[in-house]
């Protein structure tokens, strides 16, 4: 099995880094292959909704979103993490998920997907809430820990010092594995749910 993780922040070895350190431990004394892509560095545009990535199958920018999609589309789960800017996620990965998403066609159904936010104080939960919608749309059940995935720390290296967000951290690998082999039992006895034609409807008048 195999984990592929996000790091949404700027900073390579910040408080976000520790969080999903403290993850791939777990990951690896379980058996699951991770890779961490750092993307929270990049110059990495929104989208611009030109929908030519239904024509390419990729996005339109050739950055890190289309190299991120081959690996999302490999792998079993995906850990996002992000600092919490003004109670929401850092905007670089907010623009990052969101072409990624949107421009990546492969099915996404029953991969495992979990959030986890850094703050100094406030925000985790909101943080927390609006990294969640990105698997909630595309059919990825949810890991949950033993609280809202967060960590707490300022500088580089607090959060190393929050005994309880470094146990979430843990509980919640341990939680997604679990939940990624469970999935791969369902898959090999039962199959996966059957998938209606999706009915697209709007409000206009």
């Amino acid at each position: 099995m195999k984990v592929l993780m996000i790091n949404g922040s700027p900073h390579s070895q910040g408080n976000t880094y520790t969080a999903l350190r403290q993850m791939e431990e777990i990951f690896h004394q379980q058996g699951v292959e991770t890779e961490i892509l750092h993307v929270g560095n990049k110059d990495i545009r929104g989208c611009i909704a030109c929908r030519k990535c239904g024509e390419l199958g990729k996005c339109v920018f050739d950055d890190a979103v289309n190299e991120a999609a081959e690996k999302f589309a490999a792998c079993d789960g995906l850990v996002v993490g992000s600092p919490v800017y003004y109670a929401s996620a850092n905007a670089t990965l907010v623009a990052f998920l969101t072409r990624l998403f949107y421009s990546s066609r492969f099915d996404k159904t029953m991969k495992v997907g979990a959030a986890v936010a850094a703050a100094r104080r406030g925000g985790l939960t909101a943080t927390y809430d609006q990294l969640n919608k990105f698997f909630a749309i595309s059919g990825m059940p949810i890991a949950s820990g033993q609280y809202w995935n967060g960590i707490h720390g300022q500088l580089p290296g607090q959060a190393e010092q929050d005994a309880e967000g470094l146990q979430m951290m843990r509980t919640l690998a341990r939680n997604m594995v679990f939940l990624m082999k469970s999935i791969a039992l369902g898959k090999e006895q039962f199959g996966l749910p059957e998938q209606e034609a999706k009915e697209f409807t709007n409000f206009v008048r």
